[in-house]
């Protein structure tokens, strides 16, 4: 098969990649869409040390699971492949199993491929009313959502996201949707007028805000985000950088502000906020590419002030 390769210095495009052998309980996905994020480059400038095929949004269907009901399902899968059994997995915290790969991120082959073997557990159905180009966005939706789940009844809080870029952009709309007062800030503007053109408001931060989300992707998003929040309130941070951070903790203990890391979030949500068209995606894709321009198609996503690439594994 054909599958993007990063070796730890280049991206290639591998035509005689071997086709995934799902193991017992894994299925079989033929990838229709995949999508380039933060996280994708950031791996190609070191990030985790990781080897192999990237890519962890993905939609696609099933051409083998043990299950014949999942067979010609088409389906969004979360991305953690855990044990199962340690006591992250026993309290339904799989994202957090200490010995768990993540497909594309670390210890397991991701969606840049034509195929994918999955665990079947960690596959989602996409309701019919929801296309590819929208299913894609499951993964990085469900992210935003998990900040609801870690902070639930956010009604008329004011809150400030950093970052003008795919998450930030659908931070933003969750969070209003939540009944939060959104600002979100950035530094390209035809990212804001998006924003915008969604109903965020957008500018200069107002300081006192009762959360900041960093989802900017920059090595200097916390100080930011420490900067902004008013004593006593949360910083949730969504950014993850290869750089190194270096950073004055003081403003966090003399302000006493909450620092809430925030990763993978539950898929159900996300689906159905797609299928009920309460966040829109649409704006957010720049292009798509077939996989044979798959390597063209990182260097678009790492172009300033480009949002969402998608990879067309079918083309």
């Amino acid at each position: 098969m054909r599958a993007l390769r990063w070796d730890g210095a280049r991206l290639a495009l591998a035509l005689d990649a071997p086709d995934p052998r799902p193991g017992a309980g894994e299925a079989l996905v033929r990838v229709h869409l995949a999508g380039i994020c933060r996280t994708d480059l950031e791996i190609t400038r070191g990030y985790l040390g990781f080897r192999g095929t990237p890519g962890h949004e993905w939609v696609g269907d099933v051409l083998a699971a043990d299950d014949p009901a999942l067979v010609g399902r088409r389906v969004v899968g979360e991305i953690n492949l855990a044990c199962g059994v340690c006591p992250a997995c026993r309290a339904g915290l799989g994202r957090h199993c200490p010995t768990r790969r993540v497909l594309g991120i670390a210890g397991a082959d991701g969606g840049f491929a034509e195929l994918i073997a999955v665990p079947a557990a960690n596959l989602h159905p996409v309701p019919d009313t929801v296309t590819d180009r929208e299913a894609v966005f499951a993964e990085p939706l469900a992210a935003a959502f998990e900040i609801l789940d870690q902070m639930p009844g956010l009604a008329g809080a004011r809150a400030v996201v950093l970052g003008d870029g795919k998450l930030g952009l659908l931070v933003a709309q969750v969070l209003a949707g939540a009944g939060a007062e959104v600002s979100l800030a950035g530094h390209h503007e035809t990212k804001l007028a998006r924003a915008r053109g969604l109903g965020i408001r957008t500018g200069p931060p107002p300081p006192g805000a009762d959360l900041v989300v960093d989802a900017s992707g920059a090595p200097d998003g916390l100080a930011l985000a420490l900067a902004l929040d008013r004593p006593r309130g949360t910083v949730v941070l969504k950014t993850t950088v290869a750089a190194e951070h270096r950073l004055d903790l003081a403003p966090a203990v003399i302000n006493e502000v909450t620092i809430l890391g925030s990763r993978c979030g539950r898929f159900p949500p996300a689906l159905a906020a797609l299928a009920a068209r309460r966040v829109s995606v649409a704006p957010l894709i720049d292009a798509v590419y077939p996989l044979d321009d798959a390597v063209a198609a990182f260097a678009r996503a790492a172009t300033p002030g480009t949002l969402k690439v998608l990879v067309d594994a079918k083309a």
